[in-house]
């Protein structure tokens, strides 16, 4: 007998399971085997370099339907439209360097490629390769790339390779990449569908004279990240930014520049959210005469007298309404989760997502991070160093049930 239905997340879905032609491709064979166990109905489709690794007939018997391994088929003349179509998620593991720099460029050189690119369905990536190939610059920026285009990644982990040493690259385990693919459907499906999410990005500017400004390194693109997320999850969302980047479609995009501007759009679009998320780095002092012209350097060093901000979360916090959840980041050099629990108690939050930005990889501008999430509850999640868009839905993962708890 068949597992019951509370015990099967994908019954009904619809799943194309790519393979690569990396040695990690044996590891797919577990993989098809527990989406089918969670009810899904899985298509495999082996690449040629796939077929060398593993036979298509192995997972033609534990698919739910025969395996492809081409183009051209006589019995479906266009077998990657067919495939797209039907799918509701396309998931590539192993994914290679070569699927993903094709992907990225929208190269279709073969059945899973094109299928890629013939899709509307979520997408999810689990890349596995050798540790020089996953820290190479042109495949880190094709899995950028990738994830600003709203694909998922499920990264790889730290262990033994093919090659008898040890480094970042092998496959993430099948329970990780089953329980992504299913994280990845609820979102699919509109876990924030009806919800209205506001969220602020950016570096706050603060003028000294009409040329000159204090400000901070922050790029937006955690904050960006963030709304497109949840827009992608089905929410109204309105971003708050100082970053002039692009948003995902339906984002109504509110630019701004200081610390004032903030507070001015933030406490006019607050009240008819249910979810703020604060991850703008606003400025704590600003200069309080700011000069209308240049200030020249012949006239001498200014005296630069400084006054406090608005703390616009604090602000957001007094004036909450039932129900709305509440979100703050903390921008941190050390003591991360100590400094992360002490702004949730001082601003009676829900969820503080901290990171040090000192941190390689984490810092201001870089395109992944790695953060800890404390949530007022008392839980602790830490989320290791992984693209941005990846920890905007760690994030999101831990807000939908806020949300659910307060109607």
């Amino acid at each position: 007998m068949g597992a019951p239905p509370a015990e099967q997340p994908l019954a009904g879905r619809r799943v194309v399971l790519g393979v690569c032609g990396g040695i990690a491709a044996y590891k797919a064979v577990e993989v098809c085997r527990r989406l089918v166990d969670a009810g899904a109905f899985v298509s495999p489709v082996l690449t040629e370099g796939a077929t060398r690794f593993v036979g298509a007939v192995t997972f033609s018997a534990l698919g739910s339907e025969r395996a492809r391994t081409s183009l051209f088929d006589d019995a479906d003349p266009i077998p990657h439209t067919t495939l797209g179509r039907a799918a509701d998620v396309v998931v590539v593991a192993p994914a290679t360097a070569r699927l993903l720099g094709a992907y990225a460029a929208g190269i279709s050189d073969d059945l899973l490629t094109a299928t890629l690119l013939a899709t509307r369905a979520p997408v999810v990536v689990c890349p596995a390769m050798h540790t020089e190939m996953w820290e190479h610059p042109a495949t880190r920026d094709n899995l950028a790339l990738l994830v600003r285009r709203g694909v998922a990644v499920v990264p790889p982990g730290t262990g033994r390779l093919a090659g008898g040493d040890s480094g970042t690259g092998r496959l993430a385990g099948p329970d990780e990449i089953v329980a992504a693919v299913t994280a990845v459907l609820r979102g699919a499906a509109g876990d924030l569908a009806g919800r209205r999410v506001l969220v602020t990005a950016g570096g706050t500017r603060e003028p000294i004279d009409a040329v000159r400004f204090i400000g901070n390194r922050s790029s937006g693109k955690q904050g960006h990240a963030l709304a497109d997320e949840a827009a992608a999850r089905g929410a109204t969302v309105t971003l708050v930014t100082t970053a002039d980047r692009p948003s995902a479609p339906g984002v109504l995009v509110v630019r701004v520049d200081t610390a004032a501007d903030m507070e001015q759009a933030v406490l006019a679009a607050c009240a008819d959210a249910d979810v703020v998320v604060m991850a703008a780095a606003v400025a704590d002092f600003r200069p309080k005469a700011p000069l209308d012209e240049k200030w020249k350097k012949a006239d001498g060093v200014p005296d630069l007298v400084l006054e406090a901000t608005t703390d616009i979360l604090a602000a957001v916090s007094a004036g909450r309404r039932p129900g709305q959840v509440l979100v703050g980041f903390a921008a941190e050099t050390s003591d991360v989760a100590a400094a992360a629990k002490a702004k949730l108690r001082a601003k009676h939050l829900d969820l503080v997502v901290g990171n040090d930005v000192s941190a390689p990889g984490a810092g201001f501008d870089s395109d992944t991070n790695a953060v800890v999430l404390v949530g007022a509850d008392g839980t602790e999640q830490t989320v290791p160093l992984t693209e941005k868009r990846e920890v905007a839905r760690a994030v999101f993962d831990a807000v939908v049930p806020l949300t659910r708890s307060h109607p």
